[in-house]
């Protein structure tokens, strides 16, 4: 007989014993439970309460934050005064009911006084105020809302503008006012600065109970 298949069988017994080998190794362990007099053979995973040691956690690797601070009531700031040769603290207003255009313009003012060399103190929004058109019937008292308007207003407060720049810097802006639009320019008090916030009377009252 050729020697070479005689080495076959050989072989192919010592792959099988492999093959079988591996596939025991890829089991799952097994643990045998009795159930009345006999066994039942139950698949079980050993590790699967055992710790992942914060495996997949990362929040602890940053680090720790300061505690946040309580905001502070905002403050009026110091108003400037004005001169023989300056303007002191004013505010540009602007208002109107097409929120778009009375953006668009503030942000123009705003670029206008950077332009010019004119000092920007602070660009902020005051709150909108509604106003409901009541129409009567032609017969009868009873009166029925025909429209709401909503006014929006902004405010670029500006310092120190110079009395001959002045007349240049106002012609620009009546100019380039857009239509609906209405432009105001008063001096900064201590008024316009509570006008910034909404009013809270029912706090105001509590407040005012406390403090007697």
């Amino acid at each position: 007989m050729n020697p070479v298949f005689r080495k076959l069988p050989s072989v192919l017994t010592h792959a099988l014993v492999l093959d079988k080998a591996a596939s025991s190794c890829r089991a799952l362990p097994r643990t045998q439970h009795g159930v009345w007099g006999g066994s039942v053979t139950v698949d079980t995973r050993q590790y699967k309460g055992m710790p992942t040691h914060t495996i997949g956690k990362w929040k602890y690797l940053l680090p720790k934050e300061a505690p946040k601070k309580k905001k502070d009531k905002q403050q009026m700031k110091q108003v400037v005064m004005a001169t023989q040769t300056a303007y002191g603290t004013l505010n540009v207003k602007v208002s109107g009911f097409d929120m778009t255009l009375v953006e668009h313009y503030a942000q123009y003012i705003h670029r206008l006084c950077d332009w010019l060399s004119v000092s920007v103190t602070e660009s902020y929004a005051l709150p909108t105020k509604t106003t409901e058109v009541s129409l009567m019937q032609d017969q009868g008292t009873k009166m029925f809302v025909d429209a709401v308007l909503k006014t929006h207003k902004r405010v670029v407060q500006v310092d120190s503008l110079t009395a001959s720049l002045c007349p240049v810097f106002l012609d620009i802006l009546l100019k380039n006012q857009p239509e609906g639009v209405h432009l105001s320019i008063t001096e900064h008090s201590e008024a316009d600065f509570q006008a910034r916030f909404k009013a809270r009377p029912e706090l105001e009252g509590l407040m005012a109970q406390m403090g007697h």
